[in-house]
């Protein structure tokens, strides 16, 4: 019977993929060098080179013959595999660093193979901090990481009640900036309060006022997962202007439009901020 236990127990063992787990520092690291902040590296790995600079630049690949140049603090790693590991593959390195940015509210912009090296390029909003990471690798025994981290802008100057209720009467509709969320999630922030509470001045002074509340993104990540984050953020600031403001709730229609209908070009930081909105449009 112990026989037989000990045979199953071996062939689930087998059946096991290997995981390759991330790690932390190595004695085989050069002097000076360190792991980016957001990640740690591929077990049984050590850095080769390493290169940190206050403010850089780097060109990202985000589609089939597009990039993206994006600055600020740059981070550059290299990473060589010790001896006697079994090697992970291009694709297992790419995979683990994407699961890691998801883990964290991240995504995956862009990937591709060529010449049997894998390459992806991820994009982490996190703590105020949007974060671009190159990754690239192959079974070869290295792998390389850039990453560059841009600080955003807070918008901490809002339009008033009367600006918006002017701009609602004169064009039917009004682009609220300043209402924030977690990343990649319908979650407010508690920075948005001032933008609600203009909101909610402008709907006090005029009673008979309805609207449809717009949630929008930007362009980065799949279609259909940023129509129902848009939709479930419009609803998640309906929410708060009718629990914790008084608002009836029948004068408020959530709507998501996503990517659909940017102000702004999303070819850059800049722009996508802008697309990155709440709109009110009378009813």
């Amino acid at each position: 019977m112990r026989h037989r236990i000990l045979v199953v127990m071996l062939l689930i063992l087998c059946l096991i993929p290997v995981s390759y787990a991330f790690a932390a520092s190595d004695p085989n690291d050069a002097e000076g060098s360190k792991d980016p902040d957001l990640f740690s590296r591929m077990s049984g790995f050590h850095i080769y080179s390493y290169e940190a600079m206050e403010f850089g630049r780097y060109e990202f690949q985000i589609s089939a013959g597009e990039t993206q140049k994006v600055e600020g603090a740059t981070t550059s790693v290299v990473y060589y595999a010790n001896d006697g590991i079994t090697l992970p593959s291009g694709l297992q390195i790419i995979r683990n660093y994407v699961n890691a940015a998801k883990a964290i509210g991240g995504e995956e912009v862009y990937s591709f193979e060529d010449g049997g090296t894998e390459y992806s390029t991820i994009r982490v909003i996190k703590d105020d901090k949007e974060v671009w990471v190159s990754v690239s690798g192959a079974n070869n025994g290295m792998y390389n990481l850039n990453m560059v981290e841009k600080q955003l802008m807070k918008q901490s100057v809002v339009a008033n009640a009367d600006a918006l209720a002017s701009s609602i009467k004169e064009t039917g509709r009004v682009a609220v900036y300043g209402i924030y969320f977690d990343t990649n999630k319908a979650d407010l922030k508690p920075e948005s309060e001032p933008a609600l509470a203009e909101i909610v001045k402008m709907l006090n002074a005029d009673g008979s006022l309805k609207v449809y509340l717009v949630g929008h993104t930007d362009n980065v990540g799949q279609f259909a997962h940023n129509i129902k984050l848009s939709q479930d953020r419009a609803a998640s600031v309906i929410n708060a202007l009718v629990t914790k403001h008084g608002i009836a709730a029948s004068r408020l229609t959530p709507f998501g439009a996503g990517p659909t209908s940017p102000v702004a070009s999303n070819k850059n930081e800049e722009g996508r901020a802008k697309n990155r909105r709440v709109e009110l449009v009378a009813q």
